[in-house]
C-alpha cells in the first residue's frame, strides 16, 4: 500500500484503538473498584471461646475477646488499662491450646506477668503504638496445668 493510500485512508484501525484505550484510562479514577477474583480482602477474625476467663478482684470485665491466629490463639488485652487481671482455664473436657499470645496496646501497660507452670514477665514498651502480640514463651504452661493467672499493670511486680 503506497503512502497515498494510507493518507487517503485516515488513521489506522489501530490508532483508534489506542485512542479508546487512552480515554478508558483517562476515566478510570471515576469508575468503581475492580474486585479481581484472585485479589481478596481480608477476612475480620472470628471469635472463638478456647479459654474461661475469670476477672480478679477490682478488674472491670473478663470479656477480653479471643481469636485464632494460624495455631496461636490470641487472647485480646489492648483495651486493658491500669491495673488488674485475669485467671483463665481451659473449657470443661478441653485442654490448653498449643500456643498463646496476649495482644496488648503499648504505652497503655507496663507490663504483664503469667504465671502457670512457670511465671514469666513481659515487659511492654512505654511508646504508644499499635497492638502487638506477645506470645508465652515454651514451658510456662503445660498440658496438665490448671489454670493460668494473667495479670497486668505499670511496672513489674515481685
Amino acid at each position: 500500500m503506497k503512502r497515498s493510500e494510507r493518507a487517503r485512508r485516515g488513521v489506522a484501525p489501530w490508532g483508534w484503538l489506542a485512542a479508546g484505550v487512552l480515554a478508558g484510562l483517562a476515566g478510570c479514577s471515576h469508575l468503581p473498584r475492580l474486585h479481581w477474583p484472585w485479589h481478596k480482602t481480608p477476612q475480620a477474625p472470628q471469635p472463638v471461646q478456647e479459654l474461661v476467663l475469670a476477672p480478679e478482684a477490682g478488674t472491670a470485665s473478663a470479656g477480653f475477646p479471643q481469636y485464632w491466629k494460624r495455631n496461636t490463639l490470641v487472647l485480646d488485652l489492648k483495651d486493658a488499662t491500669g491495673s488488674g487481671g485475669v485467671t483463665a482455664r481451659p473449657r470443661p473436657q478441653t485442654t490448653w491450646p498449643v500456643r498463646i499470645a496476649l495482644r496488648v496496646t503499648p504505652g497503655t501497660l507496663g507490663m504483664v506477668e503469667v504465671r502457670a507452670d512457670q511465671r514469666v514477665v513481659l515487659p511492654i514498651s512505654a511508646v504508644a503504638g499499635a497492638p502487638v502480640d506477645l506470645e508465652l514463651p515454651a514451658g510456662v504452661y503445660g498440658a496438665k496445668t490448671e489454670r493460668m493467672i494473667i495479670r497486668w499493670g505499670p511496672t513489674a511486680t515481685p
